[in-house]
């Protein structure tokens, strides 16, 4: 039987529901609303309706056999109960009443006679059954329908078996290389052996080397854990099965373990081969916690992984990578050894790295003369791979809303400019407010400027973008691995510094450092608590428990420390951040003529670069500039 058309799936679903839908309206047409008329009817005695028809109160009668059925001209106290009511319902007597037909002629009374059931005859009987027949019908195919999707029909494979197998995606090679991974030159190596193993395995099976079995790709989001294992399997020219740890989590229980045995048994068929399992912290994080108990789908899948590569017997050529951004998480079992016990670091790129990235998402793009690579990747500090993909991708967009055939720099400084600032929003800011918000802005603008060891400021804006009304954005110079403590309180000095300029300049102070107070009571915090830059609290780990992704270990977990360390660490934390705001304070008020003109200049053009900052405080004190030049 030919397979049917799209089309013609649509057109039968639709008859389908037509015939079901007049179903149920002919039942509830029959059954119910005839079964449940507007009025009350009561049964009365053969000699109250004749009564009730000599006095001409009698409308129109039904006459089924010895039943009879009527309506009144008005309501009246025919229930049991003298209850009132215009329907009602009496018996004819055995013997005939040669008076009633006449009677009901005189009153003029509408007289509607039906046939009795036996008169019915076998169509009527079909009509009553025809409803039930066609519900019965489309339930048997309905059930039917389902076993075949269920079952494959005749020994296929239906859609239950897909449902349960569906573990990966289609089995392809993918065509990317390690060429197409810019950076990451750690990485690569790491896995070049990998690449070998996969080529030849006989030649390792001969001597009875083992590869590692489990490969597990570890970094911040957006590093290129997936395009490593793409480029793996790309180099290596084998099967790629990719899917995501999600993907093994149904409602139905039972699933992920079913899709854990297809996958392994697939890729264990097309040998050698690579399975790839993305986000694995979704379905690998640590057992037995939480409150909802260990024996959730999650663990079962988990377990079932665990299983599988413990099956594996050391001839089959396969390797399971698996991506996380939170190893921290995993649970012991996936990283001993026999399983997940390679791990392979993605850090975020540094200068070098970025370059090459920038040239790699740059091939197709046709760049103006003016761009160079070595500029955008120097203000591109903290960007990882993902982030610069986006960054061209933006550039891109505003060339070709600008409608110009080749991306300049400007355009990919505008795209900085929105992934870093946010996007522009038009709001309407009272003059008032639009000039308290210089002064915080330029307060910060000013502190960052004067700090020795503060990161170099790159723009200030009173323009709201994303969330912020404004913002002063600081870009570093170089890479930094490690924080030092007076790189630390010079950050503190300048995130108070916009509240300090309102309350040395306005009097007062606003909700606007709202953010900042957040941002420094967090980084002043980890100082005492993490890091024992504090002399009273000294080198002792204090810090709160962040093992909040599992909320039955956070409820099971003793507090490592005392109330008197709690206390101890909250006054170490306000006694920074009074330091911090001293520090600014003295440096507004000893720069305040630099601070005002920075205001002006700042309410004039909204927006001041690098450079314009640096006119702004050049007009005021030109001296300070050359030891500012010195620090910067």
């Amino acid at each position: 039987m030919p397979k049917r058309t799209p089309r013609q799936n649509l057109i039968a679903n639709i008859w389908l529901a037509v015939a079901l839908f007049a179903t149920l309206v002919y039942v509830y047409h029959n059954y119910f609303e005839s079964s449940q008329p507007a009025d009350p009817v009561y049964e009365i005695t053969y000699t109250r309706f004749k009564a009730l028809l000599n006095d001409g109160q009698v409308v129109s009668v039904v006459m089924r056999g010895s039943d009879v059925q009527g309506e009144l001209v008005d309501q009246q106290s025919i229930g049991p109960e003298a209850e009132y009511a215009r329907r009602f319902i009496t018996r004819l007597p055995q013997m005939d009443d040669a008076t009633l037909l006449p009677a009901l002629e005189q009153q003029e009374v509408d007289v509607k006679v039906l046939p009795t059931e036996r008169e019915t005859g076998t169509l009527a009987v079909i009509l009553g059954f025809l409803p039930w027949l066609l519900i019965i019908a489309f339930w048997i195919w309905i059930i039917r329908r389902t076993q075949r999707q269920f079952s494959g029909g005749l020994g296929g494979k239906g859609e239950l078996g897909k449902f349960l197998g569906r573990s990966a995606q289609v089995a392809e090679i993918p065509e990317t290389t390690f060429d197409d991974v810019a950076g990451q030159d750690s990485a690569k190596r790491e896995v070049t052996e990998l690449v070998e193993f996969l080529k030849s395995p006989e030649q390792f099976l001969k001597l009875g080397a083992e590869v590692p079995r489990g490969v597990l790709l570890m970094g911040p989001p957006g590093t290129g854990k997936t395009l490593m294992a793409k480029a793996l399997a790309g180099e290596a020219g084998v099967p790629f099965y990719s899917i995501s740890g999600s993907e093994f989590i149904e409602v139905f229980v039972g699933v992920g373990a079913s899709r854990v045995r297809h996958l392994f048994e697939d890729a264990k068929k097309s040998a050698p081969s690579i399975i790839f399992i993305d986000e694995l912290d979704s379905i690998g994080r640590t057992r037995g916690t939480g409150l909802g108990g260990g024996h959730d789908e999650r663990e079962q899948t988990l377990n079932q992984i665990l299983a599988e590569m413990d099956g594996f017997s050391g001839h089959e050529a396969v390797i399971i990578l698996a991506a996380t951004n939170r190893p921290d998480v995993l649970d012991p079992a996936l990283l001993r050894p026999g399983r997940f016990d390679r791990h392979v670091v993605l850090e975020l790129p540094d200068r070098n790295d970025r370059i090459a990235i920038l040239k790699v998402h740059t091939r197709k793009v046709p760049l103006a003369d003016d761009v160079s690579l070595e500029n955008i990747a120097a203000g591109t500090p903290g960007f990882s791979g993902a982030d610069l993909k986006n960054l061209v991708n933006e550039a891109a967009m505003l060339t070709a809303r600008d409608k110009e055939a080749t991306v300049a720099m400007r355009h990919f400084d505008d795209a900085r400019d929105k992934l870093l600032l946010g996007t522009v929003r038009t709001l309407a800011i009272q003059p008032e407010e639009r000039h308290r918000l210089a002064v915080h802005e330029s307060g910060h603008a000013l502190v960052a400027w004067y700090l020795p060891h503060a990161d170099p400021i790159y723009k200030v804006s009173i323009i709201p973008r994303g969330r912020a009304l404004g913002v002063t954005h600081q870009l570093p110079e170089q890479e930094r691995h490690t924080l030092p403590e007076d790189y630390l309180q010079d950050r503190l000095a300048v995130m108070l510094g916009g509240r300090c300029a309102e309350q040395e300049l306005l009097g007062t102070v606003s909700s606007g450092a709202d953010d900042d107070i957040a941002q420094a009571t967090a980084l002043a915090r980890s100082m005492v608590s993490r890091w024992g830059m504090s002399k009273e609290i000294g080198p002792v780990d204090l810090r709160d428990s962040e093992e909040h992704p599992f909320l039955g270990r956070e409820i099971a977990q003793p507090r490592r420390f005392s109330e008197t360390s709690a206390q101890a660490v909250d006054n170490a934390v306000k006694q920074l951040l009074r330091d911090a705001e001293g520090r600014a304070l003295e440096l507004i008020r000893k720069q305040r003529a630099q601070l005002e003109n920075l205001i002006q200049s700042l309410e004039k053009n909204e927006t001041l670069g690098r450079e314009q900052v640096k006119a702004s405080l050049e007009g005021r004190d030109k001296n300070r500039l050359v030891v500012n030049k010195e620090q910067h």
